[in-house]
């Protein structure tokens, strides 16, 4: 009968609405535990490989990454250097340029100079021989004039060609002391 009264004591006695059962914590352990095997014997490995896959996706990508930051750095510098001779380059041609206008031009004044020299030697020479004509034009029209006008003169003929051109001679020889006189006079 004691056991009977402690029977019927237990079953009087409040249940802790904390713990549950002990049955459902024995049959809850059992699920887990399986739960636990299938899950650590199958779900586990695929997972771990699903992640081991992934982590290697992110270092071929991180790789991938910087071989292409490499390659563009690489090609930066490239074009940064390929920038730098064209410009050295153009600089270099502009100032080839600058030096052949500098000797065209040096060129061109030269010829020039020496065209202009030639053209007024030329162009002096051919004065000085139409000035030479003229003299000689005006020294015998002068001569016959000044002829003429002595024989009306002297009311004679001169007709020694000789004596007549020795007289002209002269008389213009005068003529050209007193126009080199006459500028040296207003001068003083």
């Amino acid at each position: 009968m004691l056991h009977a009264v402690l029977v019927t004591a237990a079953e009087e006695a409040a249940p802790n609405p904390l713990l549950p059962a002990t049955y459902d914590i024995i049959w809850s352990a059992v699920c887990f535990a399986i739960i636990l095997f299938f899950f650590w014997k199958f779900g586990l490995p695929k997972m771990q490989i699903m992640l081991d896959q992934r982590a290697e996706a992110i270092e071929g990508n991180i790789a991938k990454a910087d071989e292409a930051q490499r390659k563009a750095e690489a090609a930066l510098e490239e074009y940064t250097a390929q920038l730098a001779d064209a410009r050295a380059e153009a600089g270099n041609i502009r100032e080839s340029a600058r030096e052949d206008g500098k000797k065209i031009v040096a060129e061109a004044k030269t010829s020039a100079s020496t065209e202009a020299a030639r053209i007024t030697a030329s162009a002096q020479a051919q004065i000085e021989a139409e000035r030479q004509a003229a003299v000689v034009s005006l020294r015998s029209e002068v001569g016959t004039l000044a002829i003429d006008l002595a024989s009306g003169v002297i009311g004679e003929s001169l007709t020694d060609d000789a004596k007549a051109s020795a007289i002209v001679d002269r008389f213009l020889a005068d003529l050209e002391a007193a126009e080199k006189a006459a500028p040296s006079a207003g001068k003083k």
